[in-house]
């Protein structure tokens, strides 16, 4: 986010929105939404206002599968 942030200001070639999309739902996602905050960057965009703290919200829930601690949790 600071490097496109940095790129949009100097006006040179930006990082695609699709690319930012794809390292936050490979698994970047706090990063992504803790560098739209840091820089204030795509902040206004709410594809990603929206898009990133969801995406955030499944990797904590597929973290919770994976670690078997969303079924231990449901049974205790």
């Amino acid at each position: 986010m600071g490097l496109d942030k940095r790129r949009a200001q100097r006006r040179a070639r930006r990082i695609p929105e699709r690319r930012l999309f794809l390292v936050a739902a490979i698994g970047g996602a706090a990063g992504t939404w803790y560098g739209m905050k840091l820089w204030r960057h795509k902040t206004k965009h709410q594809s990603f206002t929206v898009g990133i703290p969801f995406l955030v919200a499944v990797h904590i829930l597929l973290l919770l599968v994976v670690t078997g601690l969303w079924v231990r949790g449901a049974a205790a």
